[in-house]
């Protein structure tokens, strides 16, 4: 049996057997959806999903996670929550979900969520989850467990990236290198890098040359802060890299009408906005969104700057 395949059995069998799943997949056919365009024909989707209020309000700062048990690390995981191994990671159930399937994969180790050494792991995975696109959250970028390294994945088909990029909707192309199609993204209202390839030694030796120049601006982290989506399809690995400049937008901290509690992580950036209270899906608009998004990414323009600078391009 595959991996792909004891997944499934893996999603089939703690839906039917861990209440709090069964309770929180069937509450998926209630949350509320609806479609906002922005200028430029770019489609967010917002979910309103009052059980991602957990996510959307992590404490994430050095005291609160000090003080809670890693919720990842297997000691401290729910009883009922069972797993399937896949060499130095255990794929879990997600059990606050955003998508019809919805996994938690963190590694064995209790260590960082930091990106670069564990990002040939992200390729493999996708490839052996080729139903599924994996995704990772920057400490700073919508992790709720900064402490624990882990990626995540949903099902394919819900994040409007995807599809805009099979289409061609809004990428530019900037070069091919080593077998690597590097795309840049126009109109999308928020800076995106996109590598294509068969290649994945080749999209991990360019990605970790981006991980270092992005670096160069924000050297006072622990690493740049970013998203990443990837997934395989039609023979090709595709990586979605989000630069961030800002973890929180200011609605996040306003107060009364003005607040909107959104802490955008990958699955916003990949044009799915979870909004975990019913005022703030009601109304957020297109404007909210820009804003949002203007905020907390590195902008189009910044971006086609940083691949110029990775390929020692002067115009």
């Amino acid at each position: 049996m595959n991996i792909s395949h004891k997944t499934k059995k893996l999603i089939q069998s703690q839906v039917q057997n861990w209440s709090m799943a069964a309770a929180n997949y069937a509450g998926l056919k209630k949350v509320k959806n609806k479609s906002i365009m922005l200028d430029g024909a770019a489609e967010i989707k917002v979910q309103f999903n009052p059980e991602r209020i957990r996510s959307s309000a992590a404490k994430v700062d050095a005291t609160s996670i000090k003080e809670r048990p890693c919720f990842l690390c297997e000691k401290n995981r729910p009883t009922e929550q069972e797993g399937v191994d896949l060499d130095d990671y255990t794929i879990l159930i997600n059990p606050f979900p955003i998508f019809t399937e919805h996994l938690t994969i963190p590694h064995k180790q209790h260590t960082l969520q930091l990106i670069e050494p564990y990002f040939p792991a992200m390729l493999k995975m996708a490839k052996e989850l080729n139903q599924f696109t994996l995704f990772y959250n920057g400490p700073k970028c919508g992790a709720s467990a900064p402490d624990h390294f882990h990626f995540q994945a949903g099902i394919k088909g819900l994040m409007p990236v995807e599809e805009d990029f099979r289409k061609a909707s809004f990428t530019q192309l900037i070069e091919v290198q080593n077998d690597v199609k590097i795309y840049n993204w126009k109109g999308y209202h928020r800076g995106l890098i996109t590598f294509a390839s068969v290649n994945a030694e080749e999209i991990t030796s360019l990605f970790e040359k981006l991980h270092q120049v992005l670096w160069t601006n924000q050297s006072e982290e622990l690493e740049p802060m970013l998203n990443v989506l990837a997934y395989y399809e039609n023979d090709e690995y595709v990586v979605h890299v989000f630069p961030r400049v800002l973890h929180r937008p200011d609605c996040y901290f306003a107060e009364g009408d003005k607040q909107i509690l959104i802490s955008p992580a990958s699955v916003d950036m990949g044009g799915v906005f979870i909004t975990p209270r019913p005022d703030d899906f009601e109304k957020i608009n297109a404007a909210d969104i820009v804003d949002i998004l203007r905020q907390v990414c590195l902008s189009e323009k910044e971006c086609l700057k940083i691949l110029k600078k990775l390929f020692n391009k002067k115009n």
